[in-house]
């Protein structure tokens, strides 16, 4: 029985790794497009081209925002409505309806945002950057699988769904992060207005709608109504897609159809765009310099490294130890140390909140290196602890 629910576990984590690893490839070319592009002779192009104002509507409906917060406000609200979509599938039939399954990582995932936001706010908590104490609490989820793809046979699956179970986690730690910390002044009308959509969803699934384009335009208003209101309009995105069914609806599956549809959407389009506009850092003129003497800095990079694996692997260990749950078949203990590490590449997300938290340039620009310095030395540390640890199936079999 037990291996009947881990198959329908792991064959949607299958594709939805396929997308991941290959999503991470194409999110490493377009981070490196964006640093080449913003320090190539034609650097300004590339701050003038994201800087373009686009205005949609008119009068007291118009929305006037520059090209980056467009991509940052609408197209990032469709990768956290598959976020929405995935948290929802393992909250229902995945690794999170088990509490036995689901208390290790989660505790691992809380004590992976903890520490990471501690040891931020003890370097840099009492200066201009202290409102960046979430940017390493972050996983970047596509990344981190891209590394274990590059492990191959020598991770197995139970590592896999441990990592992702935890970057899950700890996505929804960082959409109630951004939701309580980094949304405006809320106006209660708007939000009013936003409810009432996802109201309006819900009496449209009650009354047997299984089409997606009638939902499209509630999508709409609700996006909207969130942007309207304060609250960060990627919320927006995670609310609408909590609702999506997991289970057969009229004897569809809509989750596994707007997934197939979206997930590749958001890995090769939505996600490499995302970090074409937000990853280049003209590092001329000081600029490098000048960030690795900022605290902020040095904050993010401790954070993420420092932070991540000592708080992932802390408190999964800890959980372990006082016989809260357990971990997957097939890992072992010594190997939450390289996941711990793994967790600690805080890209899409991290950025994501960078451009939450500064709006000065010297902050944004010392953050986004210590993201970028951080994650390739958690990225190296954990496939490094990996590699020095077998998995169990192959200790077996080595000749004693």
């Amino acid at each position: 029985m037990r291996a009947k629910v881990k198959d329908k576990v792991i064959d949607p984590l299958t594709d939805f790794l396929d997308d991941e690893v290959l999503g991470g490839v194409v999110l490493l070319l377009a981070a490196i497009a964006a640093l080449v592009w913003a320090n190539s002779p034609w650097s300004d192009s590339y701050f003038s081209f994201w800087s373009s104002y686009i205005s949609v509507g008119s009068g007291s409906f118009e929305i006037n925002l520059d090209l980056q917060h467009w991509i940052n406000d609408l197209f990032m609200a469709v990768f956290f409505f598959i976020v929405g979509v995935e948290i929802k599938r393992e909250l229902v039939s995945g690794e999170l309806k088990e509490r036995k399954d689901a208390m290790v990582p989660v505790v691992a995932a809380i004590g992976g945002v903890a520490l990471p936001a501690v040891l931020f706010t003890l370097i840099a908590g009492g200066g201009a950057g202290a409102d960046g104490w979430a940017i390493p609490a972050a996983t970047d989820i596509a990344f981190a699988v891209g590394i274990l793809a590059l492990l191959g046979d020598r991770v197995s699956t139970g590592v896999r769904v441990f990592l992702l179970t935890i970057a899950i986690v700890d996505d929804i730690i960082a959409i109630a992060i951004i939701a309580a910390f980094y949304s405006g002044g809320v106006s209660l009308g708007w939000l009013a207005l936003a409810v009432g959509g996802l109201l309006c969803v819900f009496a449209f699934q009650k009354f047997g709608i299984w089409r997606i384009w009638p939902y499209v335009p509630l999508a709409a208003v609700v996006w909207l109504a969130t942007y309207e209101s304060g609250v960060h309009a990627t919320i927006a995105g995670v609310a609408l897609g909590l609702m999506v069914p997991v289970r057969p609806f009229r004897g569809r599956e809509v989750h596994r159809k707007l997934e197939h549809a979206l997930h590749p959407v958001s890995a090769f389009l939505i996600i490499p765009l995302f970090a074409l506009a937000n990853a280049g850092i003209d590092l001329g003129g000081g600029v490098l310099g000048d960030a690795l003497r900022s605290e902020v800095t040095w904050a993010v990079i401790v954070g993420l490294v420092v932070g991540k694996i000592f708080g992932i692997s802390g408190a999964a260990l800890l959980a372990l130890k006082l016989g809260s749950g357990t971990l997957p078949q097939g890992m072992r203990p010594a190997q939450v140390w390289g996941v711990g590490a793994l967790g600690g590449i805080g890209f899409t997300v991290s950025l994501f909140i960078t451009d939450l938290a500064f709006s000065d340039v010297a902050l944004t620009d010392a953050a986004k290196i210590g993201i970028f310095l951080g994650s390739i030395l958690s990225g190296l540390i954990g496939a490094t602890l990996l590699l020095r640890i077998r998995d169990p199936a192959e200790s077996e079999e080595a000749p004693g």
